[in-house]
């Protein structure tokens, strides 16, 4: 669950600037983690080379694809409805191919070509470079299936298209896979074990966004702070690379460093960062540059020792409390955020009491929170029961959403007052005479438009706010412009 999934982007279809000379249409829909949606940027990117255009409309499509995810039931039966759906509309266009790509394809491989009669192809997060022989193969008439977990792929070699046409923000992926074996998380068996791309092709890709206007980036992996780059290999290999690699290494607060250096103007955020990996050195260079954001994503799941034992979280409830102090410390107007997993195999009251006790502690600006749903092929769903009832569950979840909710109006009256540098992204939902943007600690921040456009980064003065959001006027531009 090292994932952050944000429920408004779920489903999101990928359109792109067309190339004239590309006359092959591509429909692809994206559901869970923002890898997910990044590595349909990755996709798009090495089909636009086979003479695919992107499409937002499914009945003009040659070949859809859906990228999908396995981190919670609901996610995939969402997928499974949307299958329904792309089938009726094979029936009109037969000629019409469907694959499903990521972590839902890596669980399932071949069953799926049993179980969903549409889909033609099945490729896992890895072997996004084999599509077009994939394709290939489809097109002659036979099902194509690939879900080899690879090593070394990182696609650093593969400039992503991007998702945000308004051109402000990126995501630039910079590990794959995980080495954390959490109980609860199927990651490691969909995504492969942990490596890390070379910071020169994270560098080369940031300094061409920037050349094309972008203003902001997030770090992208499934645990930021476990980056390490030694010459390429997984990072469990470490240990045999040689003196001259480990001297050389990169870790992830030097890759921050190189990143805020190379760009003083761009804004730098990263997640998912993980407690048992996060030292102070990442937080000191959060804290020294100030182009890097100060919000971080620190997933906890449950605020009990023996819970977090179950779940094999390396990190216990003082460790966490240790880390957040020094966070508070050393980043004194840190945003930080949480993932909670409630209702874990055997999660007791008492257990749960010491989930709400670790939020008033911590008082999170946000978070993202869900009643535990047995995943097949994790460690939990082959070895604990799930025997917590739904009743208990659904009540445990909304007693840690009014707190969180309690807590985050708690965190945004602290903003009141105060003149913080927002970027604008988009214009407000509620309203065409607002913008809508982020200020440095990852809060929503909304404001009239006036002469500002989108891209700008405009110095806010904040009058009001809700539980989630900071109303203000703007005074001026910042000086990042």
């Amino acid at each position: 669950m090292e994932k952050v999934i944000d429920e408004k982007k779920q489903g999101t279809t990928l359109a792109i600037e067309p190339k004239k000379d590309n006359s092959r249409k591509l429909f692809i829909e994206s559901y869970g983690c923002q890898m997910n949606f990044s590595d349909s940027e990755i996709v798009a990117s090495i089909l636009a080379k086979e003479g695919f255009n992107t499409t937002n409309k499914l009945e003009d499509a040659d070949l859809v694809l859906v990228n999908t995810c396995s981190i919670r039931d609901k996610a995939e039966q969402t997928v499974r409805k949307r299958l329904e759906k792309y089938n009726a509309v094979k029936r009109i266009n037969p000629k019409m191919k469907v694959g499903v790509l990521g972590c839902m394809a890596e669980r399932l491989k071949e069953k799926f070509l049993e179980e969903e009669k549409i889909v033609d192809l099945v490729v896992g997060p890895d072997a996004y470079k084999d599509l077009p022989n994939l394709i290939d193969e489809v097109e002659e008439g036979r099902n194509a299936v690939n879900v080899i977990l690879s090593k070394q792929e990182t696609y650093g070699d593969v400039s992503p298209v991007r998702l945000q046409s308004n051109g402000v923000s990126a995501l630039v992926s910079i590990t794959r896979g995980c080495d954390n074996m959490c109980t609860f998380c199927v990651v490691p068996f969909t995504r492969g074990r942990e490596r890390s791309r070379d910071p020169q092709s994270i560098l080369e890709e940031v300094n061409d966004l920037a050349e094309r206007g972008f203003k902001e980036i997030t770090l992208l992996g499934q645990n930021v702070d476990s980056y390490l780059w030694y010459g390429g290999g997984l990072k469990k290999d470490f240990i045999k690379a040689t003196e001259i690699q480990k001297a050389t290494a990169v870790g992830f607060s030097d890759l921050l460093e190189m990143v805020a250096k190379a760009q003083p103007k761009m804004r730098i955020r990263f997640s998912t960062s993980n407690p048992q990996d996060m030292t102070l050195d990442v937080i000191r260079t959060t804290a020294k540059y100030r182009n890097i954001c100060n919000h971080i994503h620190l997933p906890v799941q449950s605020g009990s020792n023996r819970i977090l034992n179950k779940m094999n979280r390396l990190h216990t409830r003082v460790e966490y409390f240790e880390l957040i102090d020094n966070i508070r410390k050393i980043i004194p107007n840190c945003g930080i955020s949480q993932d909670m997993i409630i209702g874990f195999p055997t999660e007791t009251e008492e257990d749960h009491q010491d989930t709400l006790s670790l939020m008033e502690h911590v008082k999170y600006d946000f978070g993202f929170m869900y009643a535990y749903s047995e995943r097949p092929g994790t460690m939990a769903g082959r070895k604990f029961e799930d025997d917590i009832p739904e009743k208990v569950k659904k009540r445990r979840l909304q007693e840690v959403i009014d707190l969180q909710q309690k807590h985050s109006h708690y965190r945004t009256q602290m903003h009141l007052g105060k003149i913080e540098e927002v970027l604008i992204e988009k214009e407000s939902k509620k309203s065409d005479l607002h913008w809508s943007g982020r200020n440095s600690q990852s809060t929503t921040v909304v404001f009239p438009k006036e002469n500002y456009k989108v891209g700008d980064f405009v110095n806010v003065k904040i009058l009001d706010c809700t539980t989630a959001t900071l109303i203000g006027e703007p005074v001026g531009y910042s000086d990042n412009n």
